[in-house]
């Protein structure tokens, strides 16, 4: 795998730090901004609707210059946004520069999987995305509970500080990595409208609608886990980091070994981590309370989620060849839909008489559903 792939991994890492950091800073956000803990929730959403605008928003606002320069930009403005948030005792500003933060996420990880999967040969693209969402998932097994930590014992003003710092030797990964030319080396930039034309392609709008679902299961459990080892497992707090590490680790694991599969055997991986996948979110609701079972299927299910999702975003790739500097946005923006949709349906169930594994259930009928829309078009996903 070439090396400025691994490097574009590194700045992913620090801007999947910054996407899930906030789950174990908001009390501590609140209470310094003069605002209730619920006001400050409100940054989660901002983050998650910046990537859903930006990532078509700023890849094809990046997409006639070179991917360096467009890199290099985005990565620019994700950097001064955590400067900003920071140095703000303003929670408005806090708002706006989280959405600035997102946008900048959004389009660097778009102009990032165009630009990794034009570096490898097209048997090799599942590998490469691996690679690139390996960063996401070592920020869930390292970057999320260490910035915890740092905002524990420095506040939560030193954690955007250190992501900030992390800008810094990945601007010059892809200084080093990324080589300078046209966003197309191989030929013109298509016009836009041929690029969003893709769209209306249905094997394209399949398997964006099953990253979208898949997605929305994986996180509609995964921003609810605090509270499912808490209150459904009954264990003590501090198990909470552990149960999020493993399922980090269980995602690392899972991007890794379907990366190596979903070029050449995609049908495989669908086939094998689909249903397995449900039924691993029926079990899970049903043993949650036992906590051997629960830090089990935490490896499990994160594996499984991130295996299939990451097969499916390779497959976005495979379905839109006609929208070379645009497909890795509608990945990102389809991804998270999902993200937003997901812990919304999850959250709608914490009233009910779901005894908190309610977010659980609902992970289970997305991914049921994703299941039953597969099945009629399943040469979609089995074709290399």
């Amino acid at each position: 795998m070439p090396l400025p792939v691994y490097l574009l991994s590194m700045a992913i890492f620090a801007m999947g730090t910054s996407e899930f950091m906030l789950a174990g800073l908001l009390p501590d956000i609140a209470a310094d901004l003069g605002v209730p803990v619920a006001t400050a929730g409100l940054l989660t959403p901002a983050f998650a609707a910046g990537m859903v605008v930006g990532a078509p928003l700023t890849a094809g606002l990046a997409r006639r210059r070179p991917r360096r320069a467009g890199l290099l930009g985005l990565l620019g403005l994700f950097l001064v946004t955590h400067v900003a948030g920071a140095l703000t005792g303003d929670f408005t500003v806090l708002f706006v520069t989280r959405f600035l933060a997102a946008l900048a996420n959004a389009g660097f990880l778009a102009v990032a999987l165009t630009t990794a999967t034009g570096m490898v040969p097209a048997d090799r693209r599942g590998r490469a995305l691996a690679v690139l969402l390996g960063g996401v998932t070592i920020a869930t097994v390292a970057g999320v509970p260490g910035g915890a930590l740092l905002g524990t014992l420095l506040g939560w003003r030193a954690t955007f500080w250190v992501v900030a710092a992390l800008c810094v030797p990945s601007a010059l990964g892809v200084v080093l990595g990324v080589p300078p030319g046209t966003a197309r080396p191989d030929g013109p930039v298509p016009d836009l409208c041929r690029e969003l034309a893709e769209l209306r392609r249905p094997r394209l709008v399949l398997v964006l609608s099953l990253g979208a679902l898949v997605n929305a299961a994986t996180f509609g459990t995964f921003t609810f886990l605090a509270p499912i080892v808490t209150g459904v497992a009954g264990l003590d707090p501090l198990w909470v980091p552990v149960v999020l590490v493993l399922f980090g680790l269980g995602s690392f694991i899972g991007v890794t070994v379907a990366g190596r599969l979903s070029d050449r055997r995609p049908g495989l991986v669908v086939a094998v981590a689909g249903p397995s996948l449900l039924c691993g979110w029926v079990v899970l609701g049903l043993t949650a309370v036992h906590p051997a079972a629960l830090l089990v299927l935490a490896l499990v299910q994160g594996a499984l989620s991130f295996g299939l999702g990451s097969t499916l975003i390779a497959r976005v790739l495979h379905e839109a060849p006609g929208a070379p500097t645009m497909a890795g946005s509608y990945a990102t923006a389809a991804l998270n839909v999902g993200a937003v949709a997901g812990p919304a349906l999850a959250a709608a169930t914490l009233a009910t008489g779901s005894a908190g594994t309610g977010p659980v259930w609902v992970s289970g009928a997305l991914v049921a559903t994703a299941l039953l829309l597969v099945l009629p078009f399943r040469r979609v996903v089995v074709r290399p």
